[in-house]
């Protein structure tokens, strides 16, 4: 199948390099500083003569590609800035440096920015994290990326809210709610922060905003993240970076349900030659919920360095703390016969005397950027995050066709380790009128896993069980509720020690560029070896060699079409009932797509069609006497994901910005692998999801900085999974319709927001049937939150 694929792309190669003049173009590129020396980010670069731009990124960089010979001026401009402009020549096949200083400082461009309500919901680049040093439009796969402006105007506060809203087929699951579950293209993706993969069972725990700079989802598997390539796909967190300018933001929000938060955000350099710089977020919450005596406190610290060695070398070190305490894990979850929605969306299964549940979630990264030359660029990353939990969780025990619910307690303590080491090469080559970017790198790791679910006991006396029809509180007395023996360790509890996987991913990749560059054809290859132990003495080893080929070609400078078949081979830690052992989970992915900027690049659309195969998938074990429920999992055959993907981003006119998405998908069984049916639909999708968010910021002087927004999020046909296998109960979920909205004002150094959200105070939710009975959990009514931001 690969030599034919090959042949097919060789072929369309070919036939489309005749179609185009062999015409050769130069290179322009260049940094913007301000009077003061920093980077000048997000100012516009472009040229006088001819409708040809772009903006610099984050650290006052830019390059534009496929110039055409000639002399040009050069213009640099933005809103409220004295325009400054250049005479360049371009020269075929060379490189034409060219860089500004603003007369504007650092504050005073800060300042400007803020003042022009400048909003920036598209990007043009994906982060250095992703290695692929290309714009998104020449990348052969879809990818999207949710910038931290978007996330403030929304006002998410951590990955378990909204995020996946921005985004065409994503959802969230509704699971434990200590870690974030996202199923894309009908299945669970991976969670990486940084560029390494940072995903554990059941954890990490889910990622505060506070700390985040953007967030982008890779669809399908990704052969350039070297050994994780998740079928499905994967996010990756961007954490915040020290930038090199002063300036500090305070925020403080309160809601709906007693939530109250804190968070800030320092940047700035400790010493004067500008050679050591800082970055430091701090957030506080107390966050309240619609459930009676639920909650979810927490804070986090996260502190950067970052040491510039030299022009070309300089090391960045991170630290994040998190830490979260909950009453009890899985506390939103209700149960009943009666079907969903049967009871208040109010409803809780929580005793207030119960003891609290407390996470604690430690990462540290140390990275090495060295840049050889113009052309070469190598990067080190070693990385490491250790997870630490002490609590418990709940679940029915038996649920009665009256609303009576025997509730049963967990201990669940558990322990986690990743482990991880990067070093990759970046480099671009030129042979004769051919250009290569090329890519290699090696990927290690060590995950380590164990938690203690041996202990349970029933909170309920037999004769006076808990009701969802008449719920009673505070009827057990503190002295009655049992305590789990901790007097052992973790690791003597556990017996057979901790599962871990050990992976070595060795991957070499060439773009190779045709026709200045207006064909890009990629060669790459990876070769995977993995060692997985259960914690029982099972240790099982696998090793795949798995290509990746891709084709984009430029119809434009502003359109370009694409093709992509991928492979991945990951290894899947699970606890299976009985102690069976998972075997390394198959993918690959054959995907096509159009993609197209608008209207001088202030906008960019993506279209995509997919077919995803997976083998030896992971899968909720569904027979209900496997106890702790949601705890062990079965393998499936094989299953497939097809689908159509749409995503509009960017400013469609002059203070209006649109985040619109739609997607298509269809993902079943489609071999027999044990104790499932072929053709039954995969759980955690929705046939047809479709999220829309529009914001409006008004430039009248009289209102100027006021600001509008309105969103949408709607699933059609969801699907609520196969857990029982033939469970005779309904699978399926009613469509999902959610309306919010904001106001908001925006000045030089203050900001205020509110945001309301299920404006139309629909009772939303999301469940599944489990063995005779159902569970779901539900969201809040209307409810708001309001926010006051200040800049210094």
């Amino acid at each position: 199948m690969i030599k034919n694929l090959l042949s097919v792309f060789c072929i369309f190669v070919l036939s489309v390099t005749q179609s185009f003049g062999q015409t050769s173009t130069g290179t322009l590129k260049g940094k913007v500083v301000t009077s003061d020396g920093h980077a000048a980010a997000y100012v516009s670069i472009g040229f006088k003569e001819i409708k040809l731009g772009i903006s610099t990124d984050e650290n006052g960089e830019y390059t534009i590609s496929k110039v055409k010979p000639g002399n040009y001026t050069l213009k640099v401009k933005a809103i409220g800035l004295e325009p400054q402009e250049k005479s360049i020549t371009i020269i075929a096949a060379e490189t034409t440096t060219a860089d500004f200083t603003l007369s504007e400082n650092s504050q005073k461009l800060q300042e400007v920015i803020v003042s022009t309500g400048r909003k920036k919901y598209k990007v043009d680049e994906p982060s250095k994290s992703l290695r692929l040093n290309q714009e998104l439009k020449n990348i052969p796969q879809n990818i999207q990326i949710i910038t931290n402006e978007l996330i403030k105007d929304q006002q998410i506060f951590d990955m378990l809210e909204g995020i996946t809203r921005n985004v065409s087929g994503v959802t969230r699951e509704a699971h434990w709610d200590n870690y974030a579950r996202i199923n894309m293209r009908g299945s669970n993706i991976a969670a990486f922060r940084n560029g390494m993969n940072v995903t554990m069972p059941w954890g990490p725990l889910t990622e505060d905003m506070s700390m985040i700079d953007r967030i982008e989802f890779v669809k399908g598997p990704a052969g350039f993240m070297l050994a994780s390539g998740e079928p499905s796909g994967f996010y990756n967190i961007v954490t915040k970076k020290p930038t090199g300018t002063t300036k500090g933001e305070a925020n403080l929000s309160m809601g709906s349900f007693d939530t109250y938060r804190a968070a800030i955000d320092l940047d700035g350099k400790l010493t004067e030659n500008g050679k050591l710089l800082y970055r430091l977020n701090v957030m506080g919450m107390l966050k309240g919920s619609h459930r009676q005596y639920d909650y979810n406190n927490r804070y986090t610290i996260a502190p950067v360095l970052t040491y510039k060695i030299n022009d070309k070398t300089e090391v960045t070190a991170e630290y994040t703390y998190q830490f979260s305490q909950v009453p009890l894990i899985g506390a939103a979850y209700v149960f009943g016969k009666s079907g969903y929605a049967s009871v208040s969306r109010n409803l809780s299964l929580l005793e207030p005397n119960t003891d609290p549940s407390k996470i604690k979630d430690h990462s540290a990264f140390l990275t090495l950027n060295h840049k050889i030359d113009d052309n070469w660029k190598f990067t080190a990353q070693l990385g490491f995050l250790t997870f630490g939990q002490i609590g418990s969780s709940t679940w029915a025990n038996q649920v009665y066709d009256d609303g009576r619910i025997m509730r049963s307690i967990n201990v669940w303590d558990a322990w986690g380790q990743n482990k991880m080491g990067q070093a990759f090469l970046n480099g671009k080559v030129t042979t004769g009128q051919v250009t290569h970017r090329i890519l290699a790198g090696l990927d290690m790791g060590n995950k380590q896993y164990m938690a203690d679910f041996s202990q349970a006991f029933k909170l309920d006396n037999p004769n006076g069980l808990f009701n969802i029809n008449n719920p009673q509180y505070g009827k057990i007395h503190p002295d009655t509720i049992k305590s789990f023996d901790r007097s052992k360790s973790l690791r003597r509890r556990v017996g057979g020690g901790a599962n871990y996987e050990n992976y070595t991913g060795i991957y070499v990749q060439d773009e190779i560029g045709f026709l200045d560059d207006k064909i890009r054809l990629t060669l790459a290859g990876r070769f995977t070896a993995l060692k997985v132990y259960d914690g029982y003495s099972r240790e099982t080893n696998d090793s795949k060699f798995t290509p990746r080929i891709g084709l984009s070609v430029s119809l434009d400078k502003q359109t370009s079409v694409y093709g992509l078949f991928d492979q991945s081979f990951i290894a899947q830690p699970g606890l299976m009932w009985g102690g069976g052992t998972t075997k390394p989970l198959d993918g690959n992915n054959l995907e096509f797509g159009i993609k197209k900027d608008w209207m001088g690049d202030k906008w960019n659309t993506t279209i995509a069609a997919y077919q995803i195969t997976k083998k030896n998938v992971n899968a909720a074990d569904p027979d209900p006497t496997h106890t702790p429920a949601n705890t062990f999992v079965v393998q499936v055959g094989e299953t497939q994901a097809k689908g159509i993907e749409f995503d509009l981003r960017g400013e469609i006119t002059e203070g209006l910005n649109l985040t619109l998405n739609y997607a298509y998908t269809d993902s079943k069984i489609t071999k027999n692998g044990g104790d499932t049916n072929v053709g039954s639909s995969i759980d955690g999708y929705a046939k047809h999801l479709t999220n829309g968010w529009l914001s409006y910021r008004f430039n009248e002087p009289k209102i100027k900085g006021l600001g509008v927004s309105l969103g949408y999020q709607y699933m059609i046909d969801r699907k609520a999974g196969a857990w029982g296998g033939t469970n005779p109960l309904n699978q399926s979920l009613p469509d999902y319709f959610r309306l919010d909205g904001a106001i908001n004002w925006q000045g030089k150094k203050t900001s205020i927001g509110l945001n309301v959200n299920n404006i139309l105070d629909k009772y939303l939710y999301t469940g599944a049937p489990y063995s005779d009975y159902y569970y779901w959990q539900a969201e809040p009514g209307v409810n708001f939150r309001l926010s006051v931001g200040f800049k210094f």
